[in-house]
């Protein structure tokens, strides 16, 4: 298992993803941009992001996403990066008793599409019935291969998807505007690259907030908010970030930031986050 704390995100990201993300490359240190300068006062929130598994950038991905949400919201991070490439790795710490405790939110970014212990999947979807979640990508496509387990997984992150489309840009379009995690976006922008998941069920727990278009009769959604078990626990999800390029685009940085603080109970109606929360720029 490999764990990393905010204090270490930026001295992982080569130059050109500082740059990226907007961190001070010249700072005399570097690694304390994202965790200190800039903050309002106020206690941070925990965040543990789960990565790795088959297909996507995750040695870049656990770095992008730490980084460029904490460039915009007072979040600590801890991340969990193992199974390597494969599809039908446990990941280990949620074989533990209790492992969301400590944490404000927990946030998927991995592909285990193979797992098959139906036991280990429920265990791991209910565990968020008390703990907030963000859910991107190929979170979506993971824990398919559990034959009864996969739907509780499913009910969780409040949608089904089995595949997806061809690689191309993919056209968004803001169908909640006045959603808080929405406010302020563009009625349509397109990322630089993409991925389309099909969407074969949205959950009646979910509310879509963007459709996506990648060609042809590929009109799917790919951004939503969802609301988990019997406490209503809040997830917020989106299937775009299969490329490091769509990731580090700020739309895409200000979106999956606003979902984490509308998940956490701590994004205002405004769109911003609630005093303490933010960063000054």
């Amino acid at each position: 298992m490999n764990l990393i704390t905010r204090r270490s995100v930026t001295a992982l990201l080569p130059l050109s993803l500082l740059a990226a993300l907007g961190v001070a490359v010249s700072a005399p240190d570097a690694s304390k941009t994202v965790a200190n300068d800039n903050k309002e006062e106020g206690a941070s929130l925990k965040a543990l992001l789960i990565t790795g598994g088959c297909c996507h950038d995750y040695n870049q991905q656990k770095v992008i996403i730490p980084g460029g949400i904490s460039q915009r919201a007072k979040v600590d991070w801890t991340i969990v990066h193992e199974g390597g490439t494969s599809r039908d790795h446990k990941v280990s710490i949620y074989s533990k008793e209790d492992w969301t405790r400590g944490y404000d939110v927990i946030v998927h970014n991995e592909c285990f599409g193979g797992v098959k212990d139906d036991a280990f999947v429920e265990a791991l979807a209910k565990a968020h019935e008390t703990t907030p979640a963000v859910v991107l990508h190929c979170s979506m496509h993971s824990y398919r291969a559990a034959p009864k387990g996969a739907d509780e997984w499913r009910r969780f992150l409040g949608v089904t998807s089995r595949n997806h489309g061809r690689h191309a840009p993919i056209k968004m379009k803001n169908l909640k505007p006045d959603h808080p995690v929405m406010k302020g976006f563009p009625a349509e922008w397109t990322t630089p690259k993409g991925e389309l998941y099909r969407i074969e069920k949205v959950w009646e727990t979910a509310t879509p907030l963007v459709e996506g278009t990648s060609g042809p009769k590929e009109n799917h959604i790919c951004v939503w908010v969802n609301e988990y078990g019997k406490k209503k626990s809040r997830v917020f999800g989106t299937t775009i970030g299969h490329h490091n390029e769509t990731m580090l685009e700020p739309t895409y940085l200000d979106l999956v930031t606003r979902g984490l603080l509308w998940a956490t109970g701590k994004l205002g109606d405004d769109g911003k986050p609630l005093p303490g929360y933010g960063v000054k720029n």
